[in-house]
C-alpha cells in the first residue's frame, strides 16, 4: 500500500517567486511542489501538496487527512507563530509532522523566534530554502520505513 504524504503551506506562499526573492528565492510554490512530486515518487509515496491563505482551511485538511495520510510535512508560514488551532489539530494526528520554513525563522524578526507548530513536529527544518522540502521528504520517507 502506497503512503501518502500530505504537504500544506500556509499564507502567501502562493507568491512564491514574485514576493521577496532575495529572502524566499525565485522559485515559485509550483516549481517546489513539481520537485517534490519527483522526490515522493522516488521514495515510492503518493503526495498531496497543497496552500491555503485561510487558517480554518489548512485545519480542515489537517482533520480530513488524519486517518489517511502517513505524514504531514507543514510549512505553515505566518500561522507558525500564532496558530493554536493549527497545532491543536497537528496534534490530534497520529502521524509523524515536519515542519519546514524556506528562512531561517531564528535569523529573523524576534517575533518568528516562536513555532506552536514545533511542539507537534518531529523536527524542524529551516534556512534552505526549497531544498527544506526535499529534505523533509527525504526524512519523512525514513521515518515512514523506519515504523514499517
Amino acid at each position: 500500500m502506497v503512503q501518502k504524504v500530505l504537504v500544506l503551506n500556509g499564507p502567501n506562499l502562493n507568491l512564491l517567486g514574485e514576493r521577496e526573492p532575495d529572502l524566499y528565492g525565485d522559485q515559485t510554490l509550483e516549481d517546489i511542489g513539481a520537485v517534490c512530486q519527483k522526490v515522493a515518487q522516488n521514495h515510492g509515496l503518493e503526495l498531496d501538496f497543497r496552500q491555503s491563505n485561510l487558517e480554518g482551511e489548512l485545519v480542515s485538511w489537517i482533520q480530513q487527512n488524519q486517518y489517511t495520510a502517513s505524514g504531514i510535512i507543514i510549512n505553515a508560514a505566518a500561522y507558525t507563530h500564532t496558530s493554536v488551532a493549527l497545532l491543536d489539530a497537528l496534534l490530534t494526528c497520529a502521524v509523524p509532522v515536519i515542519e519546514v520554513h524556506l528562512t531561517n525563522i531564528y535569523q529573523r524578526e524576534e517575533f518568528r523566534h516562536n513555532s506552536y507548530i514545533s511542539r507537534a513536529a518531529r523536527g524542524v527544518i529551516c534556512g534552505f530554502g526549497a531544498h527544506g522540502y526535499v529534505l523533509a521528504l527525504d526524512a519523512m520517507a525514513q521515518i515512514l520505513d523506519s515504523n514499517s
